[in-house]
């Protein structure tokens, strides 16, 4: 018996250095698990983001083309600059300075043309109109080159691709070759693409009309959706009746959050266009579309948020003789508002990447300008992002990796200001 009893602890003092070393590797191996999973999901994105930046990098810089221009007095309009046909003009002078000698037909001066952006006839025009007298003379015009042009000088087309896949002939680029040995071909930052609107050339094209138009839209949608959210939440949550009608009121808005994007387009498109005549493709009516897609998820956080304060501050408070009205929105309120900053920001960055609701809406039309009014037609950086992944000329391709890029900044800042916003509340209370 007295042999028995060590040997009766030795032996279950061995079972539990097992049993303790077989939990100790099961929690090794859980959080070696975890590592590979942060890991794995780092690597896609960082796959993801490598992918977007090596494609769209090169819509950060563009070539322009810097030619002496004689502004032959026979051919510029004078009372009209802008009717002057100065592209041919210059291809025609180009043509004479690399000693090429036209056909019948001018297919040479098509295809110099072609190497040049129509922004140069602007350009000259422009020139001629601050200036009359330099009608007769000869004068240096800037102007960016053609966007299959650039896209040579950029190495996404070469004398290797196949005829097949590029609209530059082999004659065209030995143009481009002597016009970079000439030194008349510059590479520079492409501001053009922060500081103008959507156009049907792609080295015109720029994002400043569609993200301008994103950020009346989502100001028209935090205008509407957090005030509306946050005060149902806190009805709901701390003074509605717990009865069937708020169970079901409950019950739609959690079903509500799950609704796929397209019926809320569905229900603008019909509501806000169709009934209410509002204009179409506007900022405001994608605002309000984007506001009712919203609201579910705000009132979920808020209500989320408010369960999370602890009852003992709406005891205290009521004990000290606060109303119930003072006890929600002067004690519970501010407690939550750091969650209710979260679900803000999570419901915004969703609303500013949605693009079906907007394609609905009219936002995918072709909209050139700067918009200036919450009632103007517009376009939005989703629905841009659309429109030129489904265009037709190559160069679209990089800017609309360029305009992704675009959006994940616009979206970073956005809620980045949102949480120096949320830590505020959280350093005040």
């Amino acid at each position: 018996m007295t042999d028995a009893a060590p040997d009766m602890v030795a032996k279950r003092a061995e079972r539990l250095q097992a049993g303790l070393k077989r939990r100790y590797a099961k929690e090794r191996r859980f959080k070696l698990y975890g590592m590979l999973a942060v890991g794995v999901a780092v690597a896609f994105l960082l796959l993801l983001l490598g992918r977007i930046v090596e494609q769209g990098h090169t819509a950060f810089y563009t070539h322009s083309t810097t030619v002496p221009v004689y502004m032959d007095p026979e051919r510029v309009d004078r009372a009209y600059p802008a009717g002057t046909n100065f592209n041919l003009m210059v291809a025609e002078q180009q043509l004479a300075r690399f000693g090429v000698v036209d056909d019948a037909l001018g297919s040479k001066a098509t295809e110099m043309r072609g190497l040049f952006s129509s922004e140069l006839k602007f350009q000259a025009a422009d020139r001629i109109k601050a200036d009359p007298s330099l009608i007769g003379k000869t004068v240096p015009i800037t102007a960016p080159l053609s966007d299959d042009a650039d896209l040579y000088f950029k190495g996404e087309i070469s004398r290797e691709t196949p005829a097949d896949q590029r609209r530059l002939s082999d004659e065209q680029i030995d143009w481009l070759d002597r016009l970079q040995a000439d030194g008349l071909v510059r590479t520079h930052f492409n501001g053009g693409l922060f500081t103008k609107g959507d156009s049907t050339e792609p080295e015109l094209a720029g994002v400043l009309g569609a993200l301008v138009g994103s950020a009346l839209m989502l100001a028209v949608t935090a205008f509407l959706a957090i005030p509306i959210g946050v005060a149902a939440a806190v009805y709901l949550e701390e003074f509605s009746p717990r009865n069937r009608i708020s169970a079901l009121i409950e019950v739609n808005i959690n079903n509500l959050a799950a609704v796929p994007s397209i019926v809320y387009g569905l229900l603008g498109l019909a509501l806000f266009i169709n009934w209410m005549h509002l204009p179409r493709s506007s900022p405001l009516v994608g605002g309000l579309v984007l506001a009712l897609m919203a609201l579910p998820t705000i009132i979920i956080a808020t209500r989320s948020s408010l369960k999370a304060v602890p009852p003992s501050i709406r005891e205290a408070a009521l004990a000290m003789g606060a109303s119930k009205t003072q006890t929600v929105f002067q004690h519970v309120l501010p407690l939550a508002m750091p969650g209710v900053m979260t679900g803000a920001i999570i419901s915004m960055a969703h609303a500013l990447g949605e693009t079906a609701p907007l394609l609905l809406i009219g936002m995918v039309s072709f909209v050139p300008g700067i918009p200036t009014g919450f009632d103007q037609p517009t376009g939005a950086l989703p629905s841009l992002i659309y429109i030129w992944e489904n265009a037709s000329e190559r160069a679209f391709h990089e800017r609309t990796a360029a305009a992704i890029l675009v959006l994940l900044a616009f979206m970073i800042v956005m809620n980045a200001a949102a949480i120096v916003l949320r830590r505020r509340f959280e350093r005040r209370w």
